[in-house]
């Protein structure tokens, strides 16, 4: 028998992640880009990926990897303190890493990577979807990231509820085994057919669900495995995260700076 599917793909519901206004660097995200945005996405063209603080890894189990997709982008109007301004909402297919981050209450702020010229279209076009524990803004280390792409716009970041759900697959493997359960019970309430080719069907009936209850043992115990898997991936990405930041906080922002004398007694010597 064909196996039964056990992981569903997830999916977010929609969220806010940009109003028109303020960017970190100082330059502003006019009521146009937010328009732009929503108009034009499509990831067929150019996939927005989820980053962590807007960095790149190189290495696919990387601390800095990427963490799922925006599926897709709209724009709404929202009211903020009495006035009325552009938003732009978007949906994600996160990897499982994301989502246990967020139930950790890890990443709960976002901000997005804007090109305002992209390729040949001249108009703004969102390349990329940060999380960040950093209110406001985004640190040090993001701003150096963005003196080296001077072209993209990265937006202030503000704290985003983030809802998960499952994108529904179709139960096959379910449904034939409930149509064959309905087919043996209404066999079993006629006499259309003998005894023994009723007992024969009840048999092979048996044996199909016998099969189904060891397969799904076995696709218990190696998602619980997997489950275990990411969730000590989850600990070491954060732990070379926290290694990575204290290190860039520790690091001489002056590098010309003259290093302390580190010998001698402070003692003058005299020749006599």
């Amino acid at each position: 028998m064909a196996k039964p599917t056990t992981t569903a793909p997830t999916k977010s519901k929609f969220f806010r992640v940009a109003v028109e206004g303020a960017t970190t660097d100082g330059r502003v995200i006019n009521r146009a880009f937010i328009e732009q945005m929503a108009a034009n996405f499509d990831p067929q063209v150019y996939g927005a990926r989820i980053w962590v603080e807007h960095l790149r890894s190189t290495w696919a189990d990387g601390a800095f990897k990427a963490y799922g997709d925006v599926t897709a982008v709209k724009a709404e109007e929202v009211e903020l303190g009495g006035v009325k301004k552009l938003a732009l909402y978007a949906q994600i297919s996160p990897t499982p890493e994301l989502v246990a981050m967020n139930k950790a209450r890890q990443k709960i702020y976002t901000s997005i990577e804007i090109n305002p010229k992209f390729s040949d279209t001249g108009e703004a076009y969102l390349v990329g979807l940060a999380v960040t524990d950093s209110p406001a803004s985004l640190g040090t280390e993001v701003l150096s990231f963005a003196t080296k792409n001077t072209g993209n716009l990265f937006t202030v970041a503000e704290e985003t509820t983030l809802e998960f759900e499952e994108i529904l697959q179709p139960e096959t493997e379910g449904i034939k085994l409930s149509d064959t359960l309905k087919n043996l019970l209404k066999r079993f309430s006629t006499k259309t057919t003998s005894d023994d080719a009723r007992f024969t069907e009840l048999n092979d009936t048996v044996e199909t669900l016998a099969t189904h209850a060891i397969y799904s043992a076995d696709q218990f115990t190696t998602e619980k495995t997997r489950i275990d898997a990411l969730e000590a991936a989850l600990k070491q990405t954060t732990e070379d995260f926290a290694a990575f930041k204290q290190h860039v906080e520790s690091t001489d922002a002056n590098p010309t700076h003259r290093p302390a004398a580190t010998g001698g007694d402070g003692m003058a010597e005299t020749d006599f």
